[in-house]
């Protein structure tokens, strides 16, 4: 993983935040994203931003670089709202703190290594975190990421469950540790909020915009009025020979579906075409 750049610092137990969970709190509340050795404040704030729009919001760093690592700028400027987890951001001084409260962890790694946990690609990882806080009580699945510069150390990696990748072009497989934090948090959102059944889509929730809603038989006739007195006002319809090219249009405005909006927009085109033919 390479480099890139981002109030108080709080040490505090792990186990404040996830052992104290009940049974019946939230999938998210029980997932913790762990930053080890971060020597950029600026991927600190990218990555409690990353975190809260995928609606998580435990973040743990393991001896950063920088003591005031949460007070630096960068970090401010790149949280961008999302100030709330970064003041919540615990520091631990290392990963088997971190770690003590978590019942599955994945060691986040672009590289191969021949001794280690079973290994999955982030897809996998998600769909097992789900399996895994479905089907266990105390429940806590923690996503590891190492340093940006060498990433995690064979040591770390002993210290979870699971090697987990994140596919990617094999020439150039480098990820900002901030950038494999969002696609890490992405994939878990989108497994959990499925089997949750919650929306993956957003919703305006209130009532549908009235111009959406489908035009009337009434309005799309006179829509079509309006219609052939504009085409035949630019010389497109011959009265005295029309064919059949308005059936043919009628037939394919009822196709569409018009709806109020569309109605309205046409009924303009209209009138701009009889006024530039009049000129």
């Amino acid at each position: 993983m390479t480099q890139s750049f981002l109030p108080e610092i709080r040490i505090t137990s792990p186990e404040t935040s996830i052992s104290g969970a009940s049974d019946k709190a939230d999938a998210f509340a029980k997932v913790r994203f762990i930053m080890v050795r971060p020597s950029h404040p600026g991927n600190v704030g990218a990555a409690a931003r990353a975190i809260k729009t995928m609606g998580f919001h435990d973040l743990c760093l393991v001896a950063p670089r920088f003591p005031d690592v949460l007070q630096q700028p960068d970090a401010q400027s790149l949280a961008s709202g999302a100030t709330d987890v970064l003041a919540s951001v615990r520091i631990v001084p290392t990963l088997e703190e971190a770690l003590a409260p978590v019942t599955l962890a994945f060691a986040l790694t672009a590289r191969a290594r021949m001794l280690g946990p079973p290994v999955c690609d982030i897809r996998e990882a998600a769909q097992i975190s789900c399996q895994h806080l479905q089907s266990t009580g105390n429940a806590c699945i923690a996503i590891v990421l190492g340093t940006e510069r060498s990433g995690l150390t064979n040591e770390d990696i002993a210290l979870c469950q699971r090697v987990c990748h994140i596919p990617a072009n094999p020439e150039y497989s480098s990820l900002n540790v901030s950038q494999a934090l969002q696609l890490a948090a992405w994939e878990l959102r989108y497994t959990l909020a499925s089997a949750a059944s919650l929306p993956l889509l957003p919703s305006t929730e209130g009532q549908p915009d009235a111009g959406n809603q489908a035009a009337s038989n009434d309005k799309v006739q006179a829509l079509m009025t309006h219609w052939e007195q504009a085409i035949t006002e630019v010389k497109f319809l011959d009265p005295q020979h029309p064919k059949k090219l308005m059936p043919r249009m009628r037939h394919m405005f009822g196709r569409n579906g018009l709806t109020q909006d569309e109605v309205d927009m046409l009924r303009g085109l209209c009138t701009a075409m009889i006024k530039a033919a009049r000129k």
